[in-house]
């Protein structure tokens, strides 16, 4: 287990931290998955942003985490990656469903 894991894992400990990890969590799905997509395709940032418009700053800020992309903007560079964004609603494995 590497070391981002492990301090992860203590952090999870804290039910207020794991609340708000996990309200994070569509977010990080979708930083995965760009980044997943763009490097299986072996496209660099710069190349990405050449095909969409967007700027490379700001592909590198989404896959980092600090710029929230609007649907279009995701759907744009699903585009430029030659695919389709697709979004599923899936029920919570809890019971409390708001």
């Amino acid at each position: 287990m590497s070391e981002f894991q492990e301090f992860l894992q203590e952090q999870l400990e804290d039910s207020e931290f794991k609340q708000e990890y996990e309200n994070m969590e569509p977010e990080f799905d979708i930083i995965r998955a760009m980044i997943e997509a763009r490097k299986q395709q072996n496209i660099t940032q710069k190349e990405l942003s050449e095909r969409t418009g967007i700027t490379q700053a700001d592909i590198s800020r989404i896959e980092n985490g600090t710029r929230n992309p609007s649907l279009d903007m995701i759907k744009r560079l699903a585009k430029g990656m030659g695919m389709r964004l697709k979004l599923e609603f899936i029920p919570k494995n809890d019971s409390n469903i708001c």
